[in-house]
């Protein structure tokens, strides 16, 4: 059952070299950009950001996830030449990858809850977005992905297709139900634009806040989607022809990789001055020390 969720690079080696080349340059591309831009934003988070708000908090720590990830694409090659056949190497690669993958799923999620209860429910959710709570959900994610993407692993192992169900569920609960969350608080949002009696902030951030919704709508589209839709085909189609099963997996996990480049995008709709920061930094300039969360600012604070 493992053999039909998880494809060793190996295989893909001896069957389909000229892909496995081209993946692996697509691999090295992205490592590259995205260890070289996350390295970038996560600097500017953590040091030239004063304030850390709620989504600078899950901002950052989405970032470690896309540095994590980047940093374990050149392992694979590594890992290929130097391991060959150890499949405890591949076990720990594959669980690293994908503990990071549904981490960087589940923060973009919360990015996005914070950004409607900053916009839409300003009074109401007061009380639940400060950096405390914000912390205790970020260690609470590390551990939920780290629990259910061992789950998922162990089951495929040792346990024949009767688990085939329960694997299904755990991928729901970790893809399925974050991108419904995802589409129900951008149609909110966007819903609440047409009212802007009953809005607290500006239309300016109210763009802001739908951008970065539709961006991280579009990034689970391009990223996630097709990878998570291979694996539920595999779960109702154990029977897949191998190969088929083979060349799908091996360009889905390219594109879920992608994901740490393309998150990137979602960083400059957190706070205000995080481009500025990012062009002085090149330009070898100082920079303001401050930062502000540009979406949950309320309309009369002195910030505005």
């Amino acid at each position: 059952l493992f053999s039909k969720f998880i494809h060793p690079d190996k295989e893909l080696y001896t069957e389909f070299y000229s892909l496995w080349i081209v993946l692996m340059v697509a691999n090295a591309i992205i490592f590259l950009v995205g260890v070289v831009l996350n390295s970038l934003a996560l600097y500017v988070f953590c040091f030239r950001t004063k304030t850390k708000t709620t989504s600078v908090i899950y901002t950052i720590n989405l970032i470690v996830t896309d540095l994590l990830v980047g940093f374990s694409l050149p392992v694979r090659i590594i890992m290929f030449y130097s391991a060959g056949d150890c499949l405890n190497c591949s076990l720990v690669h594959i669980f690293g990858y994908f503990v990071n993958m549904y981490c960087s799923i589940l923060f973009l999620t919360c990015i996005c809850v914070d950004r409607y209860l900053a916009i839409v429910q300003v009074e109401a959710s007061r009380k639940w977005r400060n950096p405390t709570c914000a912390k205790g959900i970020c260690v609470f994610i590390w551990v939920f992905a780290t629990v259910v993407t061992f789950s998922i692993l162990t089951m495929a192992i040792q346990f024949a297709a009767c688990c085939l169900s329960k694997i299904l569920v755990l991928m729901v609960c970790e893809y399925f139900f974050p991108l419904i969350i995802i589409i129900f608080f951008t149609t909110r949002i966007m819903c609440a634009l047409s009212k802007p009696s009953l809005m607290h902030q500006s239309r300016e951030r109210r763009m802001r806040a739908v951008q970065l919704l539709i961006t991280v709508l579009i990034i689970f589209m391009i990223c996630f989607t097709p990878f998570h839709v291979r694996q539920v085909a595999i779960s109702i189609n154990p029977d897949m022809p191998h190969h088929v099963s083979l060349l799908v997996y091996h360009v889905t996990v390219i594109l879920s990789s992608l994901n740490s480049c393309m998150d990137p995008i979602v960083y400059c709709f957190v706070t205000n001055n995080f481009q500025s920061t990012m062009k002085n930094i090149f330009r070898k300039t100082e920079p303001e020390q401050t930062s502000v969360d540009i979406l949950g600012m309320n309309k009369n604070s002195k910030g505005s």
